[in-house]
């Protein structure tokens, strides 16, 4: 791991200093504070570390008011630890005045034990069933300290420094042209690639371009002028099953036409009658169609022979699901799509796996766009796109 540097300013120079401009340390004839030495409430400025720290951060954003107050208002309420936990001794809170922000700054004894306390955090988050916790994380650590914006300009505004983003989701990206460096705990990773939902992370320099929004190749952020920034495939059914494993439960799987065929009150497929003629060579059930108790984890697996044909038949099936209240029915399924596969499904948590494995939604609504930072590619069919985007299950991410 790159570690990160910063610069120490030693006592004999700072007593020298002092010696030079005497009335400047004591605050002057007028008995004004210099700046940094003090808090807005009058108290003594923290020295030590957590001065050192505001320090490193000032060359690059605004980082006032030092505090490290236990109880100081400016606190976020989704703070993410205390001093005494995750070898924390030492924490101080400064304000990013110019972005309306604050800036969290902590002091581990022991930086692996403090990755390693994150790492778990985030991993509780998405078992309790936040499975996008940390993907626009404000974790940025460096050496000796970790600082935590709350605003992603700050973020941003840090990274241009030695201090790295702490990425500890696994499905979280690092672009093409950012830095990805070892954490000091397995399955994290430190990044200068802050990720954001507001427009204001990092630009994402694989994130296509529309050529419609402005006439030519360079447009808003989200389709690419010729072609895909790749989609998954499978050379068989055995392969889409085994690629799709992670996102889809198939522990119960079926190929029997029969039972491949079901529809239930709770799931309704996207593909209805004869699978040739959605032209598709292959089709297959994951979860459990009925029994001895309602029918649950429904999803269909498909090999397609004629995407194009696919996409048409879906596209017709969504405009007629629209048709009535300009809404798709919660119980139907959406069409996600690679390039010579597909899976139609209706939970919204298998569809978000199956977008970090490069399957994409044929969405056919009219008037839709995705906002900056989501895949937005052109499909085989006018009139409809294929997209990570979803309106009511955006992907969303905390520290």
């Amino acid at each position: 791991m790159h570690l990160q540097r910063m610069p120490r300013i030693l006592a004999p120079i700072a007593a020298l200093a002092c010696l030079a401009a005497l009335s400047a340390c004591k605050g002057g004839a007028d008995g004004a504070r210099p700046a940094g030495t003090g808090t807005a409430s009058g108290q003594a400025a923290p020295e030590g570390p957590l001065a050192e720290a505001q320090r490193y951060v000032r060359q690059y954003t605004s980082c006032e008011d030092l505090s490290a107050a236990p109880d100081d208002p400016r606190l976020p309420s989704d703070d993410l630890t205390k001093a005494g936990q995750w070898s924390v001794t030492q924490r101080g809170l400064c304000s990013d005045k110019p972005e309306h922000g604050e800036i969290v700054l902590s002091i581990p004894s022991d930086m692996k034990e403090f990755q390693t306390r994150y790492k778990q955090y985030v991993m509780d988050k998405i078992a309790g069933g936040d499975g996008a916790y940390g993907l626009n994380s404000r974790v940025l650590v460096g050496k000796g300290f970790v600082a935590t914006p709350t605003r992603t300009r700050t973020a941003v505004a840090l990274v241009r420094s030695d201090l790295r983003v702490l990425t500890c989701n696994p499905t979280a990206p690092v672009p093409k042209g950012y830095k990805r460096e070892k954490a000091l705990v397995e399955g994290c990773v430190l990044s200068d690639f802050v990720g954001s939902e507001d427009g204001q992370g990092s630009p994402n320099l694989e994130t296509p371009q529309d050529p419609a929004a402005s006439g030519g190749a360079a447009g808003k952020p989200g389709q690419p002028a010729h072609g895909s920034l790749g989609l998954a495939k499978a050379g068989s059914m055995a392969e889409l099953k085994k690629l799709v494993a992670s996102s889809v439960d198939c522990s119960h799987f079926s190929t029997d036409p029969a039972t491949v065929a079901v529809e239930s009150i709770d799931y309704a497929p996207v593909v209805s009658g004869d699978p040739l003629a959605w032209g598709l060579s292959g089709r297959a059930l994951c979860g459990v169609p009925a029994g001895a108790q309602r029918a649950h984890d429904l999803n269909w697996l498909d090999t397609v022979s004629d995407m194009r044909k696919l996409q048409t038949r879906a596209k017709a099936a969504q405009l007629a699901d629209l048709k009535d209240d300009g809404k798709l029915r919660g119980t139907a399924s959406r069409l996600l799509v690679g390039e010579n596969i597909a899976v139609e499904t209706n939970d919204p948590g298998v569809r978000f796996g199956l977008y970090q494995q490069q399957f994409l939604y044929l969405n056919c609504v009219p008037g839709f766009s995705a906002p900056a930072g989501y895949r937005l590619e052109g499909s085989q069919v006018e009139g409809c796109v294929l997209t990570n985007y979803e309106p009511d299950h955006p992907v969303t991410g905390g520290r």
